[in-house]
């Protein structure tokens, strides 16, 4: 066997006569010649008189080191591969680990539970067939180096932990990593004791395995707001190919588990059982890039994005080591874990709005139809593009035109009592010479009013953008700090006697910064809660403005800000976007709050400009449906 391969066997068995109706039971068989095999093969007790510490003295004195080595220093091993040779240096690494992973839960089920329930499934029978677990999807078992008693192991476990977590209704990745561990398992019954750890364990900030399908759909979501933010090439090809993105992402956690080669997915294993859930978004960020570059010279021959992903994973070793995976994986800037946990919580909401609750075990999650949309500013094919570029969350739902100057007029105020109350926001704008580009506001406009201060006071969060669409479609964004939380600063700012010119071409003042103290926001009158984020603590820091250079780690904060008289959107280093009140034109400079070029190349003026907000979070007494 060829130790860089994945082997898969099926599992699934119809009953007697059946010819694949669809309504067949699918069936687990556990075969008397596997249960010969466990007894019969003389490899299980080779080396039982023997003192493997003196044999290999390096491995031991290596997990000496291991077992004085606090959870930071571990952390540090794993990334290094410090256990990766001989195999039971990282069995015994494995097992130092896992019990040291501990559970809020009073009991977990440990090797007697596992010898107790196989008893009740399977009794003295020699051969026994049962039906697969409600949690398993209809698939293959992989093999990985399994023998044919391992895999016939690897059965009996699933269906013991199905017996004994009864509440756990969807975990698709759980016949893999049952699977990997049998590989550096004593036995059955420990292999059982060292997932049930990882299920049992509910630190929120570090989870190992989801168990619903809500849960499970949540962090593909979260996953798809992190690749949008790292991976923007592959997401813009794929809206372009009018591919499912939802269905794309959903694969992801399946790339790590199922789809990498042993090589590849054990050293994946090492550091996940250390660090939880966040290196595996990591490491299939770093599978996503690599896909990016080999797909780019070649997207015209792709019929399915999905099948040409998962084919790129399993030969990913002409790409690059195992290794290199990790430190690409590793060098990719990451949200903090309790950003992620939000993100999470914020997708999971969202997808109880679509109808997904955490006691169903499938749920077919309706995308956005843009058959029926129509815009004066923006085409289908463009449209879809920006809604690939938003939030996971939001992009579920459909777009409403919240406001149109064609229809309600030229006037900022107009524009802020039709979309005061609405969150998130996407504002575009088509110049008299045609070219289109636009924001996303992701903050309620109404946070304006919040603040007592004369001039301007900056609010948002890293969620916001800027893009251009025409003649090119490209996003701009803060980079991947603080992806959702509030800005920490929030700026005060006064007009100021400077920069007259663009008073007298634009109509938008100048501004400069001070500093204020804000609160969290009391909500937007339709209370969209479930997709908002909360502030984080505001910075004592003072700022001034217009810094054209700022220190790496002080990032931009300074998103929207409005008044009577002008709306501005980014204010760190110029301004993405300034609206005068007329909406008859503007300006556009690069800005460091996005990393964004001019959308425009200086003052334009407005041919129209639309507003969109997302069905799910409108303001009944406001809403205006789209023609």
């Amino acid at each position: 066997m060829v130790i860089g391969k994945r082997q898969r066997t099926p599992f699934v068995d119809l009953a007697p006569g059946s010819k694949g109706n669809l309504k067949s039971v699918s069936m687990m068989t556990i075969s008397e010649s596997d249960k010969w095999e466990i007894c019969s093969s003389s490899r299980m007790k080779y080396g039982q008189f023997v003192d493997w510490e003196k044999i290999d003295p390096e491995a031991a004195i290596r997990y000496q080191r291991i077992l004085q080595s606090d959870h930071q220093q571990l952390k540090t091993m794993a990334r290094e591969g410090f256990w990766a040779m001989p195999h039971t240096l990282r069995a015994k690494a494995y097992y130092h680990i896992i019990q040291s992973i501990n559970s809020s839960r009073t009991v977990t089920p440990d090797r007697e539970v596992h010898h107790e329930l196989t008893k009740e499934l399977f009794g003295e029978h020699n051969i026994s067939t049962h039906p697969v677990p409600d949690y398993m999807e209809a698939g293959d078992i992989p093999r990985y180096c399994l023998n044919k008693a391992g895999l016939n192991s690897v059965k009996r476990i699933l269906l013991s932990l199905g017996k004994c977590f009864p509440d756990m209704n969807f975990c698709p990745i759980l016949p893999e990593m049952v699977s990997l561990l049998l590989h550096f398992s004593e036995d059955e019954a420990e292999c059982f004791h060292s997932v049930s750890r990882l299920i049992c364990y509910n630190d929120p900030n570090k989870r190992y395995i989801d168990q619903t399908f809500l849960t499970y759909r949540a962090s593909c979501m979260t996953f798809g707001d992190l690749a949008n933010r790292c991976c923007r090439g592959i997401r813009k090809l794929i809206a372009s190919s009018y591919q499912n993105l939802f269905e794309f992402y959903s694969d992801w956690i399946m790339w790590i588990f199922a789809d990498l080669p042993f090589t590849y997915a054990i050293r994946v294993l090492d550091v996940y059982l250390l660090e939880g859930y966040k290196v595996l978004y990591r490491v299939a960020l770093a599978l996503l890039s690599l896909y990016k570059v080999s797909v780019s010279s070649r997207v015209a021959d792709v019929e399915d994005f999905r099948t040409d992903m998962k084919r790129f994973v399993e030969s990913v070793a002409r790409h690059c080591t195992a290794e290199r995976l990790l430190e690409m994986a590793f060098m990719i800037p990451m949200a903090t874990r309790r950003e992620l946990n939000l993100l999470f919580n914020a997708n999971m909401h969202a997808l109880m709005q679509k109808g997904v609750s955490i006691h169903q075990k499938r749920h077919s999650v309706e995308m956005v139809d843009f058959n029926n949309f129509t815009s004066s500013v923006v085409t289908v094919a463009s449209m879809r593009v920006v809604w690939a570029w938003i939030p996971e969350r939001f992009a579920l739902f459909s777009p409403i035109r919240l406001f149109s100057t064609s229809e309600h007029g030229r006037s900022l105020a107009s524009l802020y009592s039709h979309v005061e109350g609405h969150e998130p926001a996407l504002l575009i704008i088509k110049t008299v010479d045609e070219e289109v580009f636009g924001a996303f506001l992701s903050t309620d406009l109404i946070e304006r009013k919040k603040h007592d201060s004369e001039g301007l006071t900056y609010f948002g969060t890293g969620e916001c953008f800027v893009c251009t669409i025409r003649t090119s479609k490209e996003r701009y964004q803060q980079a991947m700090v603080n992806i959702m939380t509030r800005g920490s600063s929030h700026q005060q700012v006064r007009d100021s006697s400077c920069a007259s010119s663009r008073i007298n071409n634009s109509g938008c003042s100048p501004i400069t910064k001070g500093t204020t103290t804000l609160t969290c926001p009391a909500g937007t009158p339709q209370d969209p809660s479930y997709l908002t984020i909360p502030f984080t603590s505001p910075s004592e820091e003072p700022m001034t403005t217009k810094e054209p250079k700022r220190p790496k780690e002080q990032e931009a904060s300074m998103f929207i800000a409005g008044t009577d008289s002008q709306l501005i959107i980014g204010g760190d280093g110029g301004h993405a976007l300034c609206l005068q009140e007329d909406l008859e034109g503007g300006y556009s400079e690069a800005c460091d709050t996005f990393k964004s070029i001019a959308l425009y190349k200086g003052h334009f003026k407005i041919q129209a400009l639309e507003v969109w907000g997302i069905q799910n979070s409108i303001s009944f007494s406001h809403s205006f449906p789209s023609e």
